[in-house]
């Protein structure tokens, strides 16, 4: 049984020390990239960010955690963790167009509707000391809702004769909805000697986390011409619905404070 227990105890110690990145410094030259990628969490005696460097969060996980003892930011400097854009929806096929006399043309089909676009990313700072000599962004907008497919237009009717009308031409297809807008990212900072973050937030620290806008509806389809004939012409066909556009995602939400 104590062998069991030790057993455990050391598997689930390995897990926790394999589930971060763990560095006595991470010094980032100018213009370098970090990403952070087969964990959530970054831990560092030292983080020196020079110019224009950025920290990449890793986009497999909703919850990103750095921690830095001292952290010393330069000018420029970026922090990204933004939500991607939704796939649009597929365009609808027109109506078969009638070639045989008197015939009503076929309805275009519908558009698909769009994907969401996905939330960005959460992410937590906790330092005991931190310097800032330019400024830092912190980037999690979610992403925009994709674009609705548009209807496809309705077919054309088929041409009269002596005896009987010109076909009417077929309904436009309706466009589909466009998708929502992903969430704006949740970004937390805490400062254990820090007595200036209310301070710096906007200017030194800037945080970008809206949520995306939703897509566009699609475009509905327009109606199948009316086909003629030496009696009576057809009805041109009516056009489609246009698809609802999706809602925007919400902001995500800033706190500030000492560990």
């Amino acid at each position: 049984m104590l062998r069991l227990v030790c057993c455990l105890l050391l598997l689930f110690m390995s897990v926790n020390a394999s589930a971060q990145i763990r560095l006595s410094k991470l010094s980032l030259k100018p213009g370098e990239k970090f990403l952070i990628q087969a964990s959530d969490i970054l831990v560092v005696d030292s983080l020196l960010m020079a110019d224009s460097s950025q920290i990449i969060l890793n986009r497999e996980t909703k919850d990103n955690f750095i921690h830095a003892k001292v952290a010393i930011i330069g000018k420029g400097c970026s922090i990204f963790g933004l939500g991607s854009r939704g796939v649009d929806g597929k365009n609808g096929a027109a109506g078969v167009e009638m070639r045989s006399p008197c015939r009503q043309g076929d309805p275009g089909f519908p558009g698909t509707p769009a994907m969401p676009g996905t939330d960005g990313n959460n992410v937590s700072i906790y330092s005991d000391f931190l310097q800032i000599t330019g400024s830092i962004t912190i980037n999690v907008n979610g992403g925009d809702g994709g674009d609705g497919g548009d209807g496809g237009q309705g077919g054309g009717g088929g041409p009269g004769t002596r005896v009987c009308a010109g076909g009417d031409g077929g309904q436009g297809g309706n466009g589909d909805k466009g998708g929502q807008g992903g969430n704006g990212g949740n970004v937390t900072i805490k400062c254990k000697y820090c007595t200036e973050l209310q301070i710096w937030l906007g200017d030194k620290i800037i945080v970008k986390n809206y949520g995306g806008f939703g897509g566009l509806g699609g475009e509905a389809g327009r109606g199948g011409l009316a086909g003629l004939g030496p009696v009576r012409d057809g009805k041109n066909g009516s056009r489609g619905a246009h698809g609802m556009e999706g809602e925007n995602g919400k902001n995500g939400i800033i706190t500030l404070g000492k560990n």
